[in-house]
């Protein structure tokens, strides 16, 4: 269904990725705490040496290993003392929000890289050491232009209000500012026990005035929660008796007897889909098998109509499983419908899809970039034998998908083009956040550090 258009090699592993929502513009956090804007290849550019655009600030560039695309890097800094926990982009695209284990979620300028705002997340509840433990954040997400919701460790769940204290003053730029000022959460919310591990928003009511989101979907632990921007949790679900990791949504699906067209997609930690149908929170309405193998379901991604499949109400969802594989599941009964491995070691943690319909898949240390696939523009000869060791090495559940591997990606100089924030002088906390390994029932952003044989890159370490 996808062909891999570029692979890029990272410094460290992947915690974090956002796709812009409009610009072809990808960020990454690491666990060494760098953050990186990520510049995607020209859709349908086959020339290496093409001009890049007017007025593009360039720091380095590189070619992926297997495909004619180049990722360019816009910019690099070390943002947190720690890892790299969440990334979001804010609804316009101006500003990046990050927030890593050191208890700080900082904005900054997309284009430039440079913070234009931070704040300190408030310290857990109810415990001996809370003035020197920050609760380690898990997830963001702006709900609107003035509305950033934070999910954290402690299965705290903060709503800042961006406008608070006051507005920017006028001498500033408002384009180029962002919380400037220290404030406290507007309102904190425990929809779980747990921490938190994916938020959903629901699309605005046909009677909102200002059409933004208003409530959203919770995951964590074994429970889905709906909570109001104003009246805070309304719902928690029943225990589901799985972790639940990760959740979309859908709209614009056929409608029947006792069924909705809006539906809850949710990934648990046992290779399974469950499906909610808007409205009845309590109990998911569905289930789907992904992985047999019982793998984690640690990411979602609905597919953007007309790519692969989605066309006339046919809605499709992107599956990144803990085994590297990513997998697309029809809806309507359609089941698997195909599948692409990202990694032969690492899950995916990341996966998104740009504005012309590019896939963006992130895990371990690498990032791929994928285009769908043209009908009768099969691999060159020369690439059969690898095809049928692809084939051999495909998922247990045997939906008779083809996967598409990428050859191994090149080796980049990881020298730092020199640090953009004010605290990047401040040492990593490395001992304190070791690389992830993928494991069953894991915590999102938790678990010990990888085995020896991961995947690693000259020059990289």
């Amino acid at each position: 269904m996808f062909d891999t258009i570029c692979t890029l090699p990272l410094a460290a592993d992947l915690f974090a990725q956002a796709v812009h929502p409009t610009a072809p513009l990808v960020a990454v956090g690491l666990s060494s705490g760098h953050v990186a804007s990520l510049q995607l290849p020209p859709a349908g550019e086959e020339d290496h040496h093409a001009a890049r655009p007017s007025g593009t600030s360039i720091l380095r560039q590189r070619r992926g290993s297997n495909g004619d695309g180049v990722v360019e890097t816009a910019w690099r800094t070390k943002r947190h003392k720690g890892s790299c926990r969440c990334l979001g982009f804010s609804l316009d695209g101006l500003h990046l929000y990050s927030a890593g284990t050191d208890g700080i979620v900082k904005a900054a300028d997309t284009t430039t890289g440079h913070v234009v705002g931070k704040l300190a997340v408030p310290s857990p509840p109810s415990t001996t050491n809370s003035a020197t433990t920050p609760d380690a954040p898990t997830v963001l997400h702006a709900l609107t232009p003035q509305t950033l919701l934070l999910g954290t460790d402690a299965g705290s769940l903060h709503l800042y209000d961006l406008r608070v204290p006051h507005p920017t003053p006028a001498t500033t730029n408002p384009t180029n500012q962002a919380f400037t000022h220290p404030t406290r959460p507007a309102a904190t919310h425990h929809p779980h026990p747990d921490d938190l591990t994916s938020l959903t928003p629901l699309p605005a009511s046909s009677t909102s005035t200002s059409g933004f989101p208003k409530q959203w979907l919770s995951t964590g632990g074994t429970t889905l929660a709906l909570t109001d921007l104003r009246r805070g949790v309304l719902v928690q679900s029943e225990d589901q008796d799985d972790l639940l990791l990760s959740s979309c949504y859908l709209e614009g699906l056929p409608a029947s007897k006792g069924s909705t067209a809006e539906k809850a997609i949710v990934g648990g930690s046992e290779g399974v889909l469950t499906v909610w149908e808007r409205g009845a929170w309590t109990d998911s309405a569905a289930r789907i098998h992904v992985s047999r193998g019982k793998e984690t379901v640690d990411v979602l991604a609905v597919v953007p109509d007309g790519v692969a499949g989605g066309v006339g109400g046919r809605k499709t969802v992107a599956v990144g499983l803990g085994d590297g594989n990513v997998k697309f599941v029809g809806l309507g009964g359609r089941g698997v419908l195909g599948e692409v491995r990202h990694d032969e070691l690492e899950g995916v943690v990341g996966l998104g899809f740009a504005g012309d319909g590019r896939m963006v898949s992130g895990g371990g240390q690498v990032v791929k970039v994928w285009q769908e696939r043209i009908q009768g523009l099969g691999a060159d000869d020369d690439d059969d034998d690898d095809e049928e060791t692809d084939r051999e090495d495909q998922d247990e559940d045997g939906e008779g998908s083809r996967v598409v591997s990428a050859s191994k990606a090149l080796a980049r100089d990881a020298s730092d083009e020199g640090d953009m924030d004010d605290s990047a002088a401040s040492g990593s906390s490395s001992e304190e956040e070791q690389p992830k390994r993928r494991r069953k029932k894991r915590k999102r952003g938790k678990g010990p550090a990888p085995a020896a044989n991961g995947l690693s890159f000259s020059g990289l370490d």
